[in-house]
């Protein structure tokens, strides 16, 4: 336990630390921030033909009406949280990589709709956008990530036994 502790604590500075360096934000985080701007307005434009993007922007091109996303609202950290978490746990680096990219998309999946709903939110009523934006959203953002954690654990654990299994029986 302490190992994994130190592990998953030093991981996440490292990450964390990287993420705000210039480098990172210019080739990593700021057009990431722009793509999934682009994959709201993507899903929006389903619902609604008024919205566009432009960077990280969202707008309602008849009210003006709109919502940014801004550092910590692209999920990022969220996957870093999870990216610590699953390299300090002692598994096989193709179960790490696997628990990695699902956990991850899962967690943009949820971004996404977290995202559209929030647009919308702000359309309706400004003080339930912002509940929703810094209370319910993160704590269920960051519950998605303990549950894509969770979930991986109980795969690789299973993985395993089978894996002892067979090999004990050989």
């Amino acid at each position: 336990m302490v190992r994994f502790l130190a592990v998953f604590f030093t991981v996440l500075l490292a990450l964390f630390l990287a993420e705000l360096t210039a480098p990172v934000q210019r080739t990593i985080v700021v057009p990431w921030t722009a793509f999934l701007a682009s994959c709201s307005a993507f899903v929006l434009h389903l619902l609604d033909s008024n919205v566009m993007s432009n960077g990280n922007v969202l707008q309602d091109m008849r009210t003006g009406s709109g919502i940014a996303i801004e550092a910590g609202c692209n999920a990022v950290e969220a996957c870093i949280m999870l990216a610590a978490a699953m390299l300090a746990y002692p598994a096989a680096l193709r179960w790490k990589i696997t628990g990695l990219v699902i956990g991850c998309l899962a967690i943009q999946a949820l971004n996404l709709v977290r995202i559209v709903s929030l647009f919308y939110l702000v359309r309706w009523s400004v003080p339930a956008f912002e509940f929703a934006h810094l209370y319910l959203w993160q704590a269920l953002i960051m519950l998605d990530v303990l549950l894509a954690w969770l979930v991986w654990l109980r795969w690789i654990t299973r993985g395993q036994f089978r894996l002892a299994d067979t090999t004990s029986a050989a």
